[in-house]
């Protein structure tokens, strides 16, 4: 178990929840053994307290490190902005050349704020979308964050962000007045979409979604939504913090020639630096000045120099091309196993985001088993894979190797009944659980 194991131990007593993100909680991994601290990290290379080497094949920080740990690049021209002072009185003239380079990649785009995380940046552009319209109700789909005005959903259904987030969210200490201003539809349901519209369209501020997600919009979806907006002056915001700079150079959605009022931007844009930006077209924007939005650190001068070294090296090596291409052959790996193997599992997502589930009755229990016996070959995994600049041909087969051998021993585990026998600690866990 480790000195890691032995720190999660002190750390779920003295911080809520055991760790500051609920997607790095080692109970979503593997409980008990999950390497829960890293000392150091390189490349798509990660190494615990115990100096146990391990390639990470999982989440690469939650989709942060699209070039990989500690990218040589990035992190000189961060270094040389910490030299010259990350912060003063006076404002770092970074942000103004970031903002003019988000707006020349989204000609339709003419302003543009700064935040560090994706989770506020959403807060930011849902505000203006409220203080532009001057009506309240947000209808969305996708996941967009922690904050009051997303968690409200689950005040008038407990389970309405099912399928968004994570299920068992209680929306406890979200304001009870903020009940029913937040409504959910399903990604590719146009039916859905057009029923909210029409029922609550007086009083319809924003329509925020995730341009994509886990699938590729039907035909007409986007254009739909777009047209249904723009006729009834609703603003559409596109959440592109995990989407972003993944498929192209840029928001996923000028693949699709769909332009949105507002997108937003985090995660891939800088690193792993913190870093948001939230840009629009100038007539949305710039209601900005007129309701309250800042905040000390959103002028400090990292985030901003990161996200300029990193465009720039996304932009000369073709790293988005070179992202789908690694997530698709991963994809088609894991397909050819289960084949194979005679397993049952449906593969999904976008390539640079591609994931798998178990079809049987206990998926949770091959899920964690599959955690469980990569972590004893080398690799930090889960169903999910986020391809990084630093996922290089040999750690592609070496993890589908490593793959083979587990997929074969799970195949075993399933033909001698109750899996479950096999793993040395409890089952993962799929949504929120507290900690005790």
């Amino acid at each position: 178990m480790g000195k890691s194991q032995d720190l999660y131990k002190k750390a779920k007593k003295i911080i809520p929840g055991g760790t500051q993100l609920l997607s790095k909680r080692p109970e979503m991994f593997l409980p008990f053994f999950w390497p829960a601290y890293y000392k150091k990290a390189k490349g798509c290379k990660v190494w615990d307290l115990d100096d146990k080497k391990y390639i990470d094949m999982s989440y690469m920080a939650i989709g942060a490190s699209i070039l990989g740990y500690a990218d040589k690049d990035v992190d000189a021209a961060v270094k040389k902005r910490i030299r010259q002072g990350s912060i003063s009185t006076l404002n770092c003239p970074e942000e103004v050349e970031l903002a003019q380079l988000l707006c020349k990649l989204h000609p339709w785009a003419k302003m543009v704020r700064f935040a560090r995380t994706g989770g506020e940046a959403m807060a930011i552009a849902v505000r203006i979308a409220r203080a532009k319209t001057k009506k309240d109700i947000i209808l969305f789909c996708g996941y967009h964050g922690w904050h009051d005005w997303y968690l409200s959903s689950n005040l008038a259904n407990n389970q309405a962000l099912d399928g968004h987030l994570l299920p068992g969210l209680n929306p406890i200490g979200v304001p009870r007045g903020l009940k029913g201003t937040t409504l959910p539809f399903e990604y590719n349901d146009t039916d859905k979409f057009l029923k909210l519209v029409k029922k609550h369209k007086k009083n319809i501020a924003a329509v925020v979604m995730e341009p994509i997600r886990n699938h590729y919009p039907k035909k007409g979806f986007l254009e739909t939504i777009r047209k249904v907006t723009q006729k009834l002056g609703i603003i559409l915001v596109f959440d592109e913090v995990s989407s972003g700079f993944r498929l192209t150079l840029g928001g996923a959605h000028l693949k699709f020639k769909v332009n949105p009022d507002i997108a937003v931007f985090a995660k891939a844009i800088s690193n792993g630096y913190p870093m948001a930006a939230v840009i629009g077209r100038n007539k949305v924007m710039d209601i900005a000045q007129e309701t309250f939005i800042s905040s000390t650190y959103w002028t400090e001068g990292i985030g901003p120099t990161a996200v300029l070294a990193t465009i720039k090296k996304l932009k000369v090596k073709k790293v988005a091309n070179y992202l789908i291409k690694i997530g698709k052959e991963i994809q088609k790996g894991w397909i050819r196993l289960a084949n194979k193997h005679n397993l049952d599992i449906t593969v999904s997502g976008i390539a640079p985001l591609g994931h798998f589930t178990f079809n049987y009755d206990q998926p949770l229990v091959l899920k964690t088993l599959f955690t469980q016996q990569m972590l004893l070959e080398g690799f930090l995994a889960t169903n999910d894979f986020y391809a990084s600049y630093s996922h290089k041909n040999q750690h592609l087969k070496a993890y589908l190797k490593a793959t083979d051998d587990v997929f074969r021993f799970i195949r075993q585990a399933i033909k001698k009944g109750k899996p479950e026998n096999y793993l040395k600690g409890p089952i993962c866990h799929e949504g929120f659980k507290r900690l005790t």
